[in-house]
């Protein structure tokens, strides 16, 4: 399994609009075979910042979703131009078999 968090900020005046952005993304994403969860959290207090929890089953199905039509749609079509990616990690298991 592989694990990828990634921290938005949306530009100003862009908040609601990246939020509905990633509602569509979200949707979509959950829908890929190799997609096990993908999850977007807002900020409480900074309503402009948006954290993305997603895990997939293998690097070939993270590679699929960042191939995929939605995420050129949505991330590189829009989020890209009203948002800054400031931050995106990839973690494994700490112990191997334990998603289970």
């Amino acid at each position: 399994m592989v694990v990828l968090a990634v921290t938005w900020t949306a530009n100003p005046g862009n908040e609601e609009e990246m939020a509905e952005v990633f509602r569509s993304l979200e949707n979509a994403s959950r829908r890929e075979p190799g997609c096990l969860m993908y999850i977007v959290h807002r900020h409480r207090e900074r309503p402009a910042q948006f954290f993305v929890y997603e895990q997939y089953a293998d690097e070939a199905a993270l590679e699929t979703h960042r191939q995929s039509a939605h995420f050129q749609q949505y991330v590189v079509g829009v989020l890209s131009g009203i948002g800054v990616r400031v931050r995106g990690d990839l973690y494994d298991l700490l112990t191997p078999g334990s998603s289970k």
